[in-house]
């Protein structure tokens, strides 16, 4: 039986002591906290400490640094994910003793039963529309349960329990995960190739997000965005089923329209008609139209517009998602999990508004770490030309993650996309990233780390060369 089976989903009451392979990933660790708080025994291993497992063992969860078959005790029901590997010695150990294996998603749908589940799924946008979600609803006194799929700015939280009837969850649609789930609410933020080393193909892709809308519980809603053509054919799909569909976007046609979009700085405002002027503390057009996806959610469930207006302007972001790390030399340093083009070139096209607002001739330096073979092989020409948004381009290897390099595909593919009227250098030898960008970068530019892997940790480094430590 496959991992990823919606049979799988069982009540949290019911899984007994639950074992966590991987804990410490951003996901993983947010599940096993809202048990924690549900007061289920948890215990997890990762192959490196971290702060997370420190959080975690001060709730309560028995934590271990390294794989070992011992640590998976006496456990009732083992957790994993699609990266852990059938030979991990505690993923064996669970099978030979028979123990309920379930994948991230079947334990998170486990956590959502008996609530009114809002899914936010999309090829982009999820993490910032899931964590946007939730900060309005607490603005409203909602106190939703939520696990996102990565960290609020303000707490440093990715999920945790709350008191309230909401259960805000993201949906990864990456391995198929997010079949497992019956929303209340279902969103789609945009429908585009990826994940292919998984799907083979973009219309499997599109196959996957129907049986997604299709799980909309009975008298559910859908939100989805009038400005993507499949988000619009899936709306179409929903209302066949006689869900309730809203639409947000910019388009003339969508239910909540989002008009004269203004930056200002690190923020914009704007207005979503029917909700009046709405202003962020986050930069870029394609988060004024994540809040508007916000909005049409929290009327479908009731809440009014005041408080989210009030939630969206408090939003502080999420970590790694145009993240702020510093300025030193006049040069500030971002930090983006950008990894498909079309994130680079909202996250680029973002920063070039704000260098805009502060004025003067401050240009972008891009440092960008492809994320797996197959996405750069897929990819390599789309990303090479997101990168001419910037003015220099320093390209990394790849970081291959869960996948085995493959002959010729290396970051040159990248570098050598990049347009004529940008600079690009390719720098297959990672810890020399930092000081070739501090090069290239001078006072009133900015330097944005962009990629899914282990880019995230060269923004400090950037910011010790540019201050010439």
């Amino acid at each position: 039986m496959s991992l990823i089976d919606p049979r799988d989903v069982v009540p949290a009451g019911d899984l007994g002591r639950v074992h966590f392979i991987a804990i410490g990933g951003a996901g993983m660790s947010g599940i096993a906290r809202i048990m924690l708080r549900r007061g289920l025994t948890v215990s997890g291993s990762d192959a490196r400490d971290s702060e997370l497992l420190a959080q975690l063992g001060d709730l309560g969860a028995k934590v271990f640094v390294g794989h070992d078959a011992a640590h998976v005790g006496d456990a009732d029901t083992v957790v994993v994910s699609t990266a852990i590997r059938d030979a991990n010695p505690e993923l064996v150990a669970a099978r030979e003793r028979g123990l309920r294996v379930l994948h991230r998603s079947a334990a998170l749908a486990s956590l959502m039963a008996g609530r009114r589940a809002v899914a936010v799924a999309g090829t982009h946008g999820k993490t910032t529309t899931t964590s946007m979600l939730t900060v309005a609803l607490q603005h409203a006194d909602a106190d939703p349960s939520y696990c996102i799929g990565g960290q609020l700015v303000t707490t440093g939280l990715g999920a945790d329990e709350g008191t309230g009837d909401v259960f805000v969850a993201e949906a990864d649609e990456s391995d198929g995960s997010f079949l497992m789930y019956t929303p209340h609410v279902a969103v789609v933020t945009n429908v585009e190739a990826d994940h292919l080393d998984n799907y083979g193909g973009f219309d499997r892709v599109k196959e996957n997000f129907a049986k997604f809308v299709d799980r909309v519980e009975p008298g559910g809603t859908l939100v989805a965005c009038a400005d993507d053509p499949v988000a619009m054919e899936l709306a179409g799909r929903a209302r066949a089923r006689g869900l309730t569909v809203r639409t947000y976007g910019e388009g003339e046609g969508a239910d909540l329209r989002v008009t004269g979009f203004t930056p200002r700085g690190l923020g914009s405002r704007f207005e979503i008609e029917g909700s009046g002027e709405i202003t962020l503390g986050v930069p870029g057009r394609h988060n004024a139209i994540n809040a508007a996806a916000v909005v049409a959610v929290t009327r479908a469930l009731g809440v009014d517009d005041a408080p989210v207006r009030a939630g969206l302007a408090a939003f502080g972001g999420a970590m790694r998602r145009l993240e702020r790390k510093g300025e030193a030399g006049g040069v500030e340093v971002f930090d983006s999990y950008a990894h498909h083009p079309t994130e680079l070139t909202a996250d680029l096209e973002a920063t070039r508004d704000y260098l805009g607002e502060k004025g003067g001739d401050g240009r972008i330096v891009a440092v960008f770490q492809p994320h797996l073979y197959s996405r750069t092989r897929f990819f390599a020409a789309e990303f090479g030309a997101a990168l001419g948004l910037a003015d220099t381009a320093v390209v990394l290897d790849v970081y291959g993650a869960r996948e085995d390099p493959e002959p010729g595909v290396t970051g040159a593919l990248v570098a050598d996309a990049v347009p004529a009227g940008t600079r690009s250098v390719y720098v297959p030898v990672r810890d020399e990233a930092p000081g070739v960008a501090a090069s290239h970068a001078r006072p009133g530019d900015v330097v944005i780390t962009l990629g899914a892997g282990d880019v995230t940790e060269l923004g400090p480094l950037v910011l010790e060369r540019l201050a010439g430590a």
